[in-house]
């Protein structure tokens, strides 16, 4: 008999069944690191353009126990199949025990009728070693946008609904200006353009569009990054936006204060897209040198 090292649970399955539903339309693998102080997973795409980042502390889980951490890595795909077959309102529980080197089990458990559905998910992929991902601070971004993740969602719903050129992927160009944010997409006959004033009413204090711009940026993403984004974006109640031409830019949902989960989006480059992965490797080298360097002074 071996000793369960790993089992977290958590009352509604809708969590993670959103979080996976954002994700597999993009990501093949994710890399799932849990640890004493909770769950950290990253994914990054076979383009190398967009990075996503989860972080769920041990507090957020009805119940959570990890002896030692574990690192494993997953399929998107049929985690998100098997996560179609459970209710949202079942109770979900994730166990490895000492002896499972390579593989994981998940467990929906209905409340209702008392009916059970596990899952056993094989490690895969070499793939999964997470990145490091430099801490960039707000200052180094040219604007911020804090919006409505309701509000978020249906500018990308109309964007997609025109957005489609054809022959090439839709994209969506973003530029702040002037207290102002503006969603820009061309389709097969015309454009369409939506554009966010900020706003920050008495009767809707939670409800603003806040927008800090030290000077106007304006960069073009490809409108799938955004759409998978906004299916993320329902675990918060508001989105950020930090732009700039010199850095990935970065969506950000806050989920309460148990955690976050981020995309890291390479801009479209004049020539191609950027390589988020060796920009990023690029960035946390010259930062760690940076600081190497302040140690010595000091």
């Amino acid at each position: 008999m071996f000793a369960t090292m790993l089992e977290p649970r958590l009352v509604q399955t809708t969590f993670f069944k959103n979080v996976l539903e954002a994700l597999s339309d993009l990501f093949i693998e994710a890399h799932f690191e849990f640890s004493r102080t909770g769950l950290e997973l990253q994914a990054i795409d076979t383009s190398r353009v967009a990075l996503v980042a989860l972080v769920l502390r041990a507090e957020a889980f009805n119940h959570y126990l990890c002896d030692r951490g574990l690192s494993m890595g997953l399929n998107l795909a049929d985690m998100a199949k098997a996560f179609r077959c459970a209710n949202n309102d079942d109770i979900i529980t994730i166990k490895a025990e000492e002896d499972w080197t390579d593989t994981v089990t998940f467990t929906f458990e209905s409340p209702e009728d008392g009916e059970i559905l596990e899952f056993d998910f094989d490690f895969v992929g070499s793939n999964g070693v997470p990145l490091e991902i430099p801490e960039y601070q707000e200052s180094e971004y040219q604007a911020i946008v804090r919006m409505p993740s309701a509000k978020f969602m249906r500018i990308c719903k109309k964007l997609s609904s025109f957005g489609d050129s054809g022959d090439r992927d839709p994209v969506v160009i973003i530029s702040v200006y002037k207290e102002r944010v503006r969603s820009f997409a061309r389709g097969k006959t015309g454009t369409s353009t939506t554009v966010c004033l900020q706003t920050q009413t008495v009767d809707k204090p939670k409800e603003p569009t806040l927008i800090e711009m030290k000077e106007e940026v304006s960069l073009i993403f490809d409108l799938k990054y955004m759409n998978s984004f906004s299916k993320a974006s329902t675990l918060s109640d508001q989105v950020t936006i930090n732009l700039s031409s010199e850095l990935p830019a970065v969506f950000e949902c806050k989920i309460a204060e148990l955690g976050y989960i981020r995309y890291y989006i390479s801009p479209r480059k004049e020539g191609g897209m950027q390589n988020l992965g060796d920009e990023m490797q690029r960035i946390a080298k010259e930062d760690k040198m940076q600081n190497e360097g302040d140690e010595m002074q000091n």
